[in-house]
């Protein structure tokens, strides 16, 4: 999957988001144009063709203010923001590589 065709949708306003995702947001103080900023400087760093639903991904992103964001969506051609969250240092490697359980 290729994190262009996703900017594209979400550059035209043409997603949504899932009642989960506006929860976990509003309980986090995720705003949506930080979850859009994530997305459109961001990069794919996991993929699951196996999801419950449908494919998605997860893409690592920072908002304009800094913030570093992962942002979980379905893949085209119905983009929906699956949930957002800020990644915790001690399970990721630079926000992109999941750490090693010992």
């Amino acid at each position: 999957m290729e994190v262009e065709g996703i900017r594209v949708i979400i550059g035209m306003g043409e997603y949504r988001f899932s009642d989960h995702a506006v929860k976990r947001m509003i309980k986090r103080s995720i705003a949506r144009s930080g979850v859009e900023e994530a997305i459109l400087s961001g990069e794919i760093i996991e993929e699951y063709p196996d999801d419950k639903y449908s494919p998605s991904c997860l893409i690592y992103g920072r908002s304009k203010a800094g913030r570093h964001l992962h942002v979980q969506l379905s893949l085209p051609p119905t983009v929906i923001v699956i949930t957002a969250y800020d990644p915790d240092e001690t399970e990721w490697i630079d926000y992109r590589i999941r750490r090693k359980k010992t």
